[in-house]
């Protein structure tokens, strides 16, 4: 009953609507939309022929949008301002590439100085979709933490749309990782081109999901009331 309560307390300083929700996702999405149009149509370039320029391209428009938007819904708003919020994300990045890279050596990632510059801007990457958010959100909130990403469960619209592209963003890198090792000798299967791929199409396609399991949520609600 306590923790429903704290629970019910985090949601009410936090609140946010379907519609404001699908917002945010939908610059997110445009910024990294532009990200690849401006690779492309003013560098000439792509994840696969440049794959340490496209990311970075992609962290350098998408990681103020990302900051800037999540640290308007930060839980703590009485001891955390909106500026202190953002300091938090700025600060989450690199810890979370540090998580992620070694995450990805671990399964297997190659390692040497060839890899560095491509191992760290997708790490930075993922760390803006899977870490980043959070930090800008609930700082330093182990429980917050714990609930998201070790019990997944997420209580209310800022949550799912935290986790959920959280958790598309890994699993979709995981399932992108699949072709590496294949003996097809195509030039999308080097490291981390298919990875990033997978993780951008996974984090896409949860964004969506997010808004999708809040609007059941939300109806359940109305139904119950």
């Amino acid at each position: 009953m306590e923790m429903e309560k704290k629970e019910m307390a985090c949601e009410a300083s936090i609140p946010i609507s379907i519609s404001e929700a699908f917002f945010l996702h939908l610059i997110c999405a445009l910024g990294l939309a532009l990200a690849f149009w401006i690779a492309r149509y003013i560098y000439s370039t792509d994840l696969i022929s440049d794959p340490s320029r496209t990311l970075f391209l992609i962290l350098a428009i998408e990681c103020p949008i990302v900051i800037l938007l999540y640290s308007r819904y930060r839980t703590d708003r009485q001891q955390c301002s909106y500026l202190k919020a953002v300091a938090r994300g700025l600060l989450g990045l690199p810890a979370g590439a540090v998580i992620n890279a070694f995450g990805a050596i671990v399964l297997g990632a190659p390692v040497g100085a060839q890899y560095f510059v491509k191992t760290l801007n997708w790490s930075l990457v993922m760390s803006l979709f899977n870490i980043v958010p959070s930090a800008c959100v609930f700082g330093s909130s182990w429980r917050d933490w714990q609930r998201l990403f070790a019990y997944t469960k997420p209580n209310g619209t800022i949550d799912h749309m935290i986790c959920i592209p959280a958790h598309g963003a890994i699993i979709g890198a995981w399932f992108g990782a699949w072709p590496m090792p294949l003996d097809w000798e195509r030039p999308w299967q080097e490291w981390p081109i298919c990875v990033s791929y997978g993780a951008i199409l996974g984090y896409s396609i949860a964004m969506v999901a997010s808004l999708v399991f809040s609007h059941l949520r939300g109806s359940q609600h109305v139904k119950r009331d």
